[in-house]
């Protein structure tokens, strides 16, 4: 809560339950011994739940990729090409992301090795393609890293080449291996006749094209998730039971009076910690479901009103409703020295002018208060505005006026273009004027920064000699020369 609406996004959120996370796994390492396993699946589930239950149109007709490219916070390069692929592919993308983020992590507990390793490159998968057409600061990245709990030391070794070498196979194989064999199978062919049938996927020959459409009513996808939040609950309470225990058999195995009671210590105060994340974390996963929220045990919701102020556990929910179905919405600032010729500022990873969308900016954080008047020319507003300080046109000298213009914005086809040079990344409508022509002393723009507390104040007076300030600009000179 430092930054502020600074730094308060649900990537921040992630990043404090990832690090009390590793809390409870690293110090393990220190002796050796493995944890018991922590699979955190509430949020990567949660995140495709509530893009339903919010009754957003564009996600119900499966239409929600082809706006959400070009209305994201701070595209890519990458999501300008992805924003040209037919619509028929743009809605399958769609079923795509519900299926893994609803139906595959139901596989993260699946008792099949095999299972898992899907459910792990599924999700990587996604959280990649992701992270190639938009910003998302580390939110992604910590995703990949949570998935990780889903791999072996056996398959890590393997990407390290240091894999062990397995038996040769025998044959006829074992009742085990054919058994493991078929339900992973059914277990793909049951995600394939889901997806078949909730989304209606039929292959149109005729146009060459793969029709798709929600075959369900909000109605009884509401049902449905009612009638699986609660079992998703107890087949996580099993998973992580069993690791428990298998990690308490471990223990017993552990050579010497000493290091067995050691081991036995670790594991009750590690399991206990898991436990208690656990059932914490019920509660923020229940939240896809009040009816089932409102059944959890009252100590459940104690014990997380008590951290919550900590956020080691939340909900994830990432665009429950596509915004900007009618154009991007930009303000645009625009500084002048006479009031009538305007020159935009420009604002590095937001959209003012033809040229491509940035490129990929992480971590980031959008800076929201506008430079007026003699700030304007100071080098650091001018680093926050612009990297390039001599892109920056009133660099020598602060604008007089500035005003504020409304544009709706839009991708441009991969058709558009004049032929000759290089074909725009966006085009743009404009909408209104947003703020009217001020200078320093207007009386408007006086009684606007009054109004929302934006007016200078007096600062404390510090020491400029003192050691933090002096190392904090040390740090901010290093740091200059790099975007």
């Amino acid at each position: 809560q430092v930054g502020q609406v600074f730094l308060y996004f649900q990537w921040d959120s992630l990043l404090l339950e990832a690090g009390f996370l590793a809390v409870l796994v690293a110090p393990l390492r220190l002796v050796k011994w493995r944890s018991p396993a922590w699979r955190a699946h509430d949020g990567v589930f949660a995140s495709g739940v509530v893009k339903l239950t919010s009754r957003c149109p564009t996600w119900w007709g499966l239409t929600a990729l082809t706006y959400h490219y070009e209305t994201q916070c701070i595209p890519t390069p990458g999501a300008w090409f992805a924003h040209q692929l037919p619509v028929w592919f743009q809605k399958f993308s769609v079923v795509a992301t519900y299926v893994i983020e609803i139906a595959v992590p139901l596989l993260f507990f699946a008792p099949i090795r095999r299972l898992r390793l899907f459910a792990f490159y599924s999700q990587v998968l996604l959280q990649v393609l992701i992270i190639l057409t938009g910003n998302y600061n580390f939110f992604n990245m910590l995703t990949i890293v949570l998935a990780f709990s889903l791999l072996d030391e056996e398959h890590v070794g393997h990407w390290l080449g240091r894999s062990k070498r397995r038996q040769a196979s025998t044959w006829p194989p074992s009742l085990r291996a054919v058994l493991s064999t078929l339900l992973e199978l059914s277990a793909y062919g049951f995600l394939l006749y889901w997806s078949v049938q909730c989304f209606s996927l039929e292959i149109n020959w005729e146009k060459r094209l793969l029709d798709s459409k929600v075959a369900f009513t909000y109605h009884e996808f509401t049902t449905w998730l009612r009638a699986v939040t609660l079992p998703l609950v107890g087949l996580g309470f099993l998973s992580l039971s069993w690791e428990i225990l298998s990690a308490m058999y471990r223990c017993a195995c552990v050579r010497g009076c000493f290091w067995k009671l050691w081991a036995t210590l670790q594991w009750a105060v590690f399991a206990t910690a898991t436990m208690g994340m656990f059932a914490i974390s019920l509660v923020p996963f229940t939240y896809i479901d009040y009816e089932s929220n409102g059944k959890l045990w009252p100590g459940i919701h104690q014990m997380f009103n008590a951290v919550e102020r900590f956020q080691v556990v939340n909900s994830y929910g990432l665009f429950r409703r596509m915004t900007g179905v009618g154009g991007r919405p930009e303000v645009v600032l625009e500084g002048s020295y006479d009031k009538q010729t305007w020159t935009a500022l420009p604002w590095g990873f937001r959209a003012p002018g033809p040229q491509p969308p940035s490129g990929l900016g992480c971590p980031h954080s959008e800076g929201r208060r506008i430079p007026v008047g003699a700030n304007a020319v100071s080098p650091a507003v001018i680093r926050l505005v612009q990297v390039d300080e001599s892109q920056y046109p009133f660099s020598a000298q602060p604008p007089v006026y500035i005003r504020a213009q409304l544009y709706k914005y839009w991708f441009t086809g991969s058709a558009e273009g004049s032929g000759e040079g290089p074909v725009p990344w966006w085009r743009r409508q404009h909408v209104q004027e947003f703020f009217p022509a001020v200078s320093l002393g207007d009386p408007t723009l006086e009684s606007l920064l009054s109004q929302h507390g934006l007016k200078d104040k007096t600062l404390l007076k510090r020491s400029a000699d003192a050691f933090l300030p002096r190392l904090l600009q040390s740090l901010r000179q290093l740091s200059r020369p790099f975007s």
